[in-house]
Order: structure tokens, then sequence, then C-alpha cells
């Protein structure tokens, strides 16, 4: 029998401890074995705590089902889309998905990105207050409209940011009430419909301009609309979903990458000056959209996506009955892992609260297993995409900015459909370090040596 965590209450089951701090309860959940049964309220779910349990989840995509409460409130708004799609419809979605993000486009991709990252960089003023986590996610909202979806207007892109963060929290919110109460005109309620349906008239009409005008523009859109597999085309509704859905997954999951990695920066200055002494020189050697030369940057960013993956928690839905680490799950089983849990496992990641991006290194005996993006034939396709505009946006503002945080303001995790970061509020100071030029001046001038020390690994937690 899978075994249940004590506290459990009438009713709710074990829905107080998580709510009241749900990585708290995740944490807590593997002393008691690798597949744990929780009660959520009207929800019921087996919890995987182990790795190679969570990896065979993962592999077994036909047993193992995207489903489950999570899923199941995400479509409400993304649809059938390539993320919260069923088995059945994966393997036909991505081979229409997959050519947008091969090799070959990044190149292209990234310096749209790197202009972006220069434009945000730019706007920033010495001293005044700033709040990182609007301003990157605005930021990777405009670089998706300019790559992927070129004909998306930047014209209210604020208000579709801000729409897109209200449907991620909203579906947190909701994935744990009882369906009748989502539907109860309730003012979150009202907001939520309100934000689907500015998005979804938005989407719409800019895939019926798509299908008035057929021709590929080497953007997503653009390729949705003219692939043509064996004379079977996609719907318009099929195209909408896939925009909600990529949009969604990549600028939150992109700008909350890079948030976290510069909210850790500012409390572990040592590697900050390695990671400016590295930006500065790859500056210089790389053109513009490279991230060559960036190879602790890159670093910082996993180690980031590691301590605070986006997906921190997410289901499956079992499709038959099926046997998992000893035990019988019966068909239609809720099954919950999280790559926070397992990130933070003291087996996997020694001393697994402290910030190390050298763990990545390659034979770093502190490297552990890295779901982030997750693992098996639904592993992200924007993977490369993601970690690419990370890795240049993260560069460029330690290359132009010293960020120190606004005293008396605190940094905290927001568990919703991802894991946010709250309101980071930091002062900038331009870079007027010997050596180098102003910033906005094209010349690139001389790297800056940067104050790279050796023991960058005695970071505090």
């Amino acid at each position: 029998m899978i075994p249940r965590p004590p506290g459990a209450l009438p009713l709710v089951g074990h829905l107080v401890p998580f709510l009241r701090d749900p990585l708290a309860f995740l944490r807590s959940l593997p002393r008691h074995g690798d597949l744990v049964q929780v009660r959520l309220g009207p929800v019921s779910a087996v919890v995987v705590c182990d790795l190679e349990l969570t990896r065979q989840v993962l592999r077994e995509d036909r047993v193992f089902d995207k489903g489950g409460f999570l899923f199941e409130r995400i479509r409400d708004f993304a649809g059938n889309g390539l993320v919260t799609c069923p088995h059945a419809d994966h393997r036909r979605q991505r081979r229409y998905v997959q050519p947008a993000f091969r090799a070959e486009r990044m190149g292209q991709y990234a310096e749209v990105m790197d202009r972006e990252a220069r434009r945000l960089a730019a706007s920033w003023h010495d001293g005044r207050q700033i709040d990182l986590t609007a301003e990157l996610s605005l930021t990777a909202g405009r670089s998706l409209v300019a790559t992927l979806f070129t004909q998306l207007p930047f014209t209210g892109l604020q208000e579709t940011v801000d729409d897109f963060v209200l449907l991620i929290g909203g579906s947190y919110r909701r994935m744990l009430l009882p369906h009748r109460l989502n539907r109860i005109p309730l003012p979150a309620n009202r907001r939520y419909a309100a934000a689907r349906a500015r998005l979804a008239r938005l989407v719409d009409g800019v895939v019926t301009a798509y299908r008035a005008a057929p021709d590929d523009r080497g953007d997503l859109v653009s390729m949705l609309v003219t692939a043509d597999e064996n004379g079977q085309m996609l719907t318009s509704a099929e195209i909408t979903d896939q925009v909600m859905t990529i949009f969604a997954a990549g600028f939150d999951t992109i700008a909350n990458s890079t948030v976290w990695a510069l909210h850790l920066l500012a409390q572990h200055p040592r590697i900050a000056d390695r990671v400016r002494a590295e930006a500065d020189a790859a500056e210089v050697a790389q053109p513009a959209g490279s991230v060559e030369g960036l190879e602790l940057t890159g670093r910082v960013i996993r180690e980031a996506i590691r301590l605070y993956s986006p997906g921190w928690l997410l289901t499956r839905l079992t499709t038959t009955d099926t046997r998992l680490g000893g035990h019988t799950l019966p068909e239609g089983t809720a099954i919950v892992y999280s790559p926070y849990l397992l990130h933070r496992q003291p087996q996997h990641f020694p001393d697994p609260d402290r910030f190390d991006p050298d763990r990545w290194l390659d034979a770093h005996p502190q490297r552990g297993p890295f779901i982030g993006f997750g693992a098996g034939p639904r592993r992200c396709v924007g993977e490369q995409f993601g970690l690419t505009e990370s890795t240049l946006l993260l560069a460029t503002i330690m290359r132009t900015w010293r960020l120190a945080p606004v005293p008396g303001t605190t940094v905290r995790e927001v568990p919703l459909a991802t894991l946010r970061p709250g309101p980071v509020w930091m002062r900038p100071t331009r870079r007027r370090d010997p050596g180098r030029p102003d910033p906005g001046r094209p010349d690139p001038g001389r790297p800056d040596p940067g104050h790279s020390d050796p023991d960058h690994t005695a970071a505090a937690r």
C-alpha cells in the first residue's frame, strides 16, 4: 500500500499544509517513501519522490499521459497545444512545431534576442528602482513576438503579458477547486475569463491574417499555416492552440530563470564578478547574438533553473493499470512529480540549497540529474531557444549594470503554474570600470579583467 503522510484532515486531506507552503510540503514527502499518496481537497494523487521512478514516468508517455489536475486547467486557456496535448496527438504536433526550433534557426533568433536584451539594458537609469520580474517578462515577450510570431503586434504587448501571467496564476489556483466553483461569476473568475477572451481574440486575429497571406515568413505561425503533411494541414484552432501554448510557456520560463539568476548573483558577488569578466571578453571576441564564450553564464542559468525549476509541480494521468515502484496504479491515477523536489535532494546534489554554477562542469563530482526541461519523448522542444535567450539576457545585463537589492525588500518564491519570483526590486548602477567605454556606444572597447576569485563555491545559502 502506498504510504500517506500524516496530518490529513477530513474532507480537505493535506490541502492546508500544501496551501500554506507547497514547496516545504513537497520536500517533506520523500521521508515517507518513493511514492506517496496525498489528498488535496477534491483531488487525490500519487507523488513520485524518486528520480528513477520519475524517469520511468517521463519515458513511458503512453502510459503516463499528459493530464491530471494541473494540465486540465492549463488546457482551459492553452487548448490542445504541444505542451498539453495527449500522447495520441503529440508526435504529429511535434512534427509541425519542431522545424521552428532547429539549430540552423538559432543564429537568426539569437540576433533578435541580443537586440532585445540591449534594448532592455539601455532603458534603465542609474539609481532608479526596477522590478526585474516585470522588466524581464516584457522583454521575453518582445523576443518571442519578434522571433516566432512576427505578426503579433508589439502594441498592447504589456497587456498581453499581463493577461498570460493572470492565466498562469489562475490555472494554479483553479486546479484544486471543484469545477462548479470556477464557473461562479466571482471577481477572480471574471478577470480570468476576460483575460482568456482578450488573448483568444488577439491570437485568432493573427492566425486569420496569416491564413489570408499564407507565405512562409520564417516564423512559427507561417510555418504552421503552410505546413502540409501528406495533404493534411493544421486547422486554425490547432494553430491558435500552439501559439497560446508556446507564448505562455516561452516568455514566462525565460523571464523567471533569468530573474532568479540575477537574484542569486546579487547575493554572490564573487561569482557575479566572474560572469562580468566572461561577458566582457565574449563581447569583444564574438559577434552579437553568439553564446560562445559564455560557458559560466550558461551554467549560472542552469543552476538557477535547478534551484527554482519553473515547472516545479507537474502532473500526468495513467491511461491503463500499471506498475510503478512495486505498486499497482489503476487507470486514471493522477501522478505528481516535481523537478524542484528532485533537484534539491542531497543524494543527487550534495549541499543542494547552495548556489554553485560549477556543479555543471563536465565530470564535476556534484553534477546531478537535470530535468528542468523534462525528459523522454515530451522533453521541451524549445529548450535551446530558452537557454540561449536567458544566457544572452544575463550576459548583457551583467556587462552593463551592477544590480543591488533595494533595502527593505525581500524576494519570495511564488509557486503558481510556474515558480515565479515575486517582485524583485533592484537598483542598477551603470558600470564605469577603468578601461571600459560607455556601454551605450557601439564600440565595445576592451574587456574588463573582472575580479575572479577561486573561492567561487563558498556561496551562502
